[in-house]
């Protein structure tokens, strides 16, 4: 089997974890590969709908890397082409009673104090925000930190700008090492690639990924639907929510979850989430889930009750046990790094993740602290490996 001129590192996935890994990776100096079995972002990064989110997250360990990808994403916006369509829409988060306002406001505080922008509205500044949301909250939170991308080609403008080898339509078949254990490469179909580092980048799949490699991550798929409208006049200037949304990226149920999240394209199209649910690999049309997901937009936005739903689409999201991902260097097996675990926040964090990364190979401080993201912090497999 041939073997290709050696490189750095190898990152496995072309989504846009993977890509920023690279792009990040290149800037720091590094020869760089990417392989996928697929094309660029046709995973979970394709199914996305380019949420760059600190609203929804609490203060701790996430939202500091939330924090920096917020800042990081503005610098790519600026030194990117413009198709990545970088917008700083902001978001809404609407209390529909009291004690849920009351629990919005204890949440914008820590929030704060961690250095997030978080504005309450009463009802009457909800309406100056959003003329067509529905009369009868309690009140909200504005949080202009938000924004939106359009993450596929995010994903393909970093990429091309990180001057990577792309090998596409390659799955990886092994991640090769050597006798005493040291990760020197990866094989595929066409050939083997060697580096003395690889970045376990595959989104839903970074468990089998870790399992090639000789050790455990227990990622699982989390299935998500969304909804798109034929175009409209902006009738939803933010992106806008419902106050349980918080709960559900929080929760580890299995079952369906559905809350809605409401926002403007600058096309035209309103793109309608979210869902949640563990089912495996199945990529089945539930109808429930699309009925409550229309049921609660129009909820929240009455005039788009007789709007008409042109398409829908779903995809998985990489569920780690305690919501956060795996990043960085994996002591199990030296020369191997996760990058993978994200769930639904993977385009917001992909910049800070690549940046971790980058400093992991480099040896370099990395600008929050990597612990909390540690991918052995997991208890063993049953099977011991």
């Amino acid at each position: 089997m041939p073997k290709r001129h050696p490189l750095d590192v190898v990152i496995i996935g072309a989504g846009v974890v993977g890509a920023a890994c690279a792009y990040y990776a290149a800037r720091a100096g590094l020869r760089t590969a990417v392989v996928d079995r697929g094309p660029v972002a046709g995973g979970t990064t394709g199914a996305g709908e380019g949420n760059l989110l600190v609203s929804d997250k609490e203060a701790g360990p996430e939202l500091d890397l939330a924090l920096l990808s917020a800042a990081l994403w503005r610098q790519l916006a600026a030194e990117l082409p413009q198709e990545v369509e970088y917008e700083p829409k902001g978001g809404l988060v609407v209390a529909p009673d009291e004690a849920t306002l009351k629990a919005l406001r204890d949440f914008a505080a820590s929030q704060r104090a961690a250095g997030v922008e978080a504005r309450e509205a009463d009802p009457a500044a909800l309406r100056d925000l959003e003329p067509h949301l529905a009369p009868g909250a309690a009140g909200g939170f504005h949080y202009p930190q938000d924004a939106q991308v359009q993450p596929a080609q995010a994903a393909a403008r970093m990429l091309a700008a990180s001057g990577a080898e792309l090998h596409l339509g390659e799955e990886v078949t092994a991640v090769l090492r050597t006798a005493d254990g040291r990760v020197r490469g990866v094989r595929t179909p066409r050939g083997d690639l060697a580096a003395p580092a690889v970045v376990n980048a595959a989104g839903t799949w970074g468990g089998r990924i870790a399992e090639l490699a000789g050790t455990t991550l227990p990622v699982l798929p989390r299935r998500g639907f969304v909804l798109v409208t034929e175009p409209l006049p902006r009738l939803v200037r933010h992106k806008v929510y419902a106050a349980d949304y918080i709960a559900d990226v929080a929760s580890g149920s299995a079952a369906l979850q559905s809350s809605a999240v409401v926002e403007g394209t600058p096309a035209g199209p309103v793109l309608i989430g979210a869902t949640r649910e563990r089912v495996g690999f199945d990529r089945s049309l539930s109808v429930e889930a699309l009925r409550r997901l229309g049921a609660q937009a129009a909820a929240l936005f009455p005039v788009l009750a007789d709007v008409r739903v042109l398409r829908t689409y779903h995809g998985f999201r990489p569920y780690l046990p305690d919501h956060l991902p795996a990043i960085g260097p994996d002591p199990r097996v030296p020369g191997l790094l996760h990058a993978c675990g994200h769930e639904g926040a993977g385009i917001g964090l992909a910049p800070a993740t690549g940046v971790l990364i980058a400093s992991s190979l480099t040896d370099t401080p990395p600008p929050v602290p990597l612990a909390p993201f540690d991918p052995n912090r997991f208890p063993p497999s049953p099977s011991g490996v």
